[in-house]
């Protein structure tokens, strides 16, 4: 055959090659000698293990003679191999802290990805950063910070005729020194001085300034320093106690009836509800929680009953959703994390989820600021009608107890060194 270069073209007549062999039997004795030795290794390998036991291997068949068992032994190995590393596997990640660790890093970076980030510009964690030197839109940080505690303001948004306020405002704490999660409600009506504006009752903080100046207004008064917030409004809130399929609350006479006979529960088809144990329903629910004209079935009456209420409920979603079966609560939690909005970046959210793993958190701590005997309410103030005026240094003092687990001479060391003023 004529020798050709690269670019040129070969006629098919050049590709009948003069050969001594036929093509057919070749494959044919290739196969036959692959099999042979395929036979031979596993005869090896038999016969050694049978003269370890004893066994004279002259005797034993080929094992020609016995493909399929062969086959389905070869299968059963594959089979116990495949199940052995998926058991140590799911060991690793259920019994190992590096297992667990994995299992939270993904589980932070898929909520991230499905709750509504409400400022685009907060800067989320290098993966080499500690959580504990992130700070809030970069500021410097206001009021008592620890590393062992991680604060989040838990924000209820009520929207009526185009206005926003917070209804509910709950600062979240878990302490991984102590082990433990605190919720603390802050009272809507409490008279705080609000940075840039004035004196005024605490919800309107947000619906002049935002998050953000909320987050000012609690920080600066309460010194105590917010890692982040999470926000849902009421339209919302109902769509998760649904999805739920509700949450039982125990409901007073004096509950029952006003709920029955008010507008609080907004559907006149669900007033309905009676004394003792009932399940309500999203609706229901929400029209529970915002009651304060008539005492808890306990005796806890005006905002102070309110937040208690507000409390109650929160503690019974929370029982609610950790019973759910797994594949039920993987199906809320994919459903829940849509109503949600938040500026917790994915090493935020990841340091939580291990610290409650760490945690196993089976109760959670609730108190109301401010504290029994620690404030006094005055039909008006400074032309505000009705607010809660705190004495400050009692109830920080006890909010700083509850927290960090201080003891009263810790909580007023703390109290008088931390920096107020905002930068």
């Amino acid at each position: 055959m004529k020798e050709k270069n690269n670019n040129e073209s070969y006629d098919m007549k050049d590709l009948n090659i003069q050969t001594d062999f036929s093509f057919d039997d070749e494959l044919y004795n290739i196969k036959e000698s692959l099999k042979q030795q395929v036979n031979d290794q596993i005869e090896d390998e038999q016969n050694t293990s049978m003269e370890d036991d004893g066994f004279n291997t002259n005797n034993m068949p080929n094992l020609d003679d016995y493909p399929k068992k062969k086959k389905k032994y070869t299968g059963l190995k594959i089979f116990i191999g495949i199940l052995t590393f998926i058991i140590l596997f799911a060991s690793f990640l259920i019994f190992t802290k590096p297992g667990n660790r994995l299992i939270t890093k993904l589980l932070a970076n898929y909520i991230s990805s499905s709750v509504n980030k409400d400022d685009p510009t907060t800067p989320d964690i290098n993966e080499q950063e500690e959580v504990s030197e992130y700070d809030w839109n970069t500021r410097e940080i206001v009021g008592r910070k620890e590393d062992y505690v991680t604060n989040i303001l838990l924000v209820g948004i009520e929207e009526i005729f185009g206005g926003r306020n917070t209804d509910t405002m709950i600062i979240a704490s878990i302490n991984t020194r102590d082990n433990t999660v605190q919720l603390a409600s802050l009272m809507r009506d409490s008279y705080v001085s609000v940075p840039g504006w004035k004196s005024t009752k605490l919800n309107a903080a947000y619906a002049h300034g935002g998050i953000e100046l909320l987050r000012d207004t609690i920080e600066s008064n309460y010194k105590i320093h917010l890692d982040g917030y999470v926000s849902v409004n009421f339209d919302s809130f109902e769509k998760i106690i649904d999805l739920l399929g509700g949450v039982e609350i125990q409901l007073g006479a004096k509950e029952a009836n006003y709920l029955n006979t008010t507008n609080y529960i907004s559907n006149k088809a669900y007033r309905n509800v009676k004394e003792g144990i009932n399940l309500l329903n999203g609706n229901q629910a929400l029209g529970y929680c915002r009651v304060r004209k008539v005492p808890t079935y306990d005796g806890v009456n005006n905002d102070f009953g309110r937040t208690l209420r507000q409390r109650r409920l929160l503690n019974a979603i929370f029982e609610k959703y950790k019973n759910q079966g797994i594949i039920q609560l993987v199906n809320t939690t994919n459903t829940c994390l849509g109503y949600v909005t938040t500026n917790l970046s994915t090493g935020q959210i990841e340091k939580l989820l291990n610290a409650m793993l760490e945690i196993n958190v089976s109760t959670i701590g609730m108190k109301s600021i401010p504290i029994e005997g620690a404030y006094e309410a005055p039909k008006r103030y400074e032309n505000t009608t009705w607010p809660i005026l705190l004495d400050w240094d009692a109830n920080i003092i006890d909010l700083y107890k509850s927290v960090y687990g201080d003891t009263d001479e810790e909580a007023l060391n703390h109290l008088s060194t931390i920096k107020t003023t905002l930068q």
